[in-house]
């Protein structure tokens, strides 16, 4: 079974040797290269297994990038891998990633670590789907692009047990480009759900509260927008806007409508608990916490915040438990918290005062 990496680059000389490493598993590795001007094509042509290609591509469009670079893919190949150059494959994907091929399936599915915390541990971590066959796709969107069957069926799709991509991304690098293809790709297509969401929450990230607010509601009023998860984060999302613009009262409104909407996540009950603190609604802490702890499955998708299943809540409910008096309750969740980050020296300090 042939199987080819390929990936589109720009500037990322200092990726280069990891990523290649990384890649060697596949038959081929192919690189588009859209206009480095640092020595990530030398880099790159130095390597016998990868094959570089340039184009500049004007007007910018990662979906136009991707459908080039997966056209220099060879056509006797059987599966392709897309990653970028800021990834690492753990050791021993293809082998993993072959066991899962056994059934011919159209795409693969496998854990993707899109950002780490300071410590090292896993933060964000959801599963993609960025291997396929060699024919029968594209990929589509000017951002946040998706790979989509040509045919108009839909793929099947198996999970690649033990295949592990990890984001290393160059945080000096700019996101400025992501906004207008955003609203580009909103102003193409306006009833996309996912991007319509997308929008509204970069327009949060840039302090467009406005922009944003009225944005996330359009996407809350489309009628695919059926996905709970991402619902529930439109409506956080729109509290976290009125509360930067000062209207706390309809920010926990959102919160609470946010809540209903998805019970079965920590997010909206973490969130609307933080939200109190801040309030030092010290009784709505602890419910609010407490319905958080009830949640068990953690979900695996972009959404979910990893700091919900560590200290945090806990640390959260000792903080509040011992302004209401409740000593013993705050000993016992500052004990949990310090489990969890046992370095944290704020906690400990919090333990010894909840002791005193």
């Amino acid at each position: 079974m042939k199987i080819s990496v390929y990936a589109i680059a720009k500037n990322e000389e200092k990726f280069v040797k990891r990523w290649v490493s990384s890649m060697n598993e596949a038959d081929e590795i192919i690189v588009l290269d859209t206009g480095s001007t640092d020595s990530t094509v030398k880099l790159l042509s130095s390597y016998d297994k990868v094959q570089v290609f340039q184009e500049n591509i004007k007007p910018w469009r990662f979906d136009t990038a991707r459908n080039l670079s997966l056209s220099l893919v060879p056509d006797d190949t059987d599966y392709c891998v897309c990653t970028d150059l800021d990834e690492v494959f753990s050791k021993g994907w293809r082998k993993a990633l072959e066991k899962s091929l056994i059934s011919r399936p159209d795409k693969v599915s496998y854990r993707y670590i899109w950002s780490f915390k300071p410590d090292g541990s896993e933060d964000t971590v959801f599963n993609i789907e960025k291997i396929h066959k060699r024919h029968g796709f594209m990929w589509t969107h000017p951002v946040h692009e998706v790979l989509t069957p040509t045919n108009g069926i839909s793929p099947v799709t198996v999970f690649a047990d033990g295949v592990l991509l990890s984001h290393h991304p160059d945080k000096d690098k700019s996101r400025a480009q992501y906004l207008p293809l955003l609203e580009l790709s909103v102003k193409e297509k306006p009833q996309d759900d996912r991007n319509v969401h997308y929008l509204g929450r970069e327009y949060m990230f840039y302090g467009k509260y406005d922009e944003a607010i009225s944005t996330l509601k359009k996407h809350l009023a489309l009628k695919t927008a059926r996905w709970a998860d991402e619902r529930c984060a439109s409506m956080r999302y729109i509290s976290r806007c009125l509360a930067a613009k000062g209207d706390k009262e309809n920010a926990l409104l959102w919160l609470l409508k946010a809540c209903a909407e998805a019970p079965h996540l920590r997010e909206p009950w973490m969130e609307t608990a933080k939200h109190l603190y801040n309030e030092k609604n010290w009784q709505g802490v602890i419910f609010f916490i407490n319905k958080a702890l009830e949640v068990t499955d953690k979900k695996d998708t972009y959404i979910s915040d990893a700091s919900l299943w560590k200290e945090l809540p806990y640390d959260l409910l000792s903080i509040a438990y011992f302004y209401t008096g409740n000593k013993a309750d705050a000993i016992k969740n500052a004990e949990i918290a310090l489990r969890y980050s046992p370095d944290n020296e704020r906690i400990k300090t919090n333990l010894k005062l909840y002791k005193s």
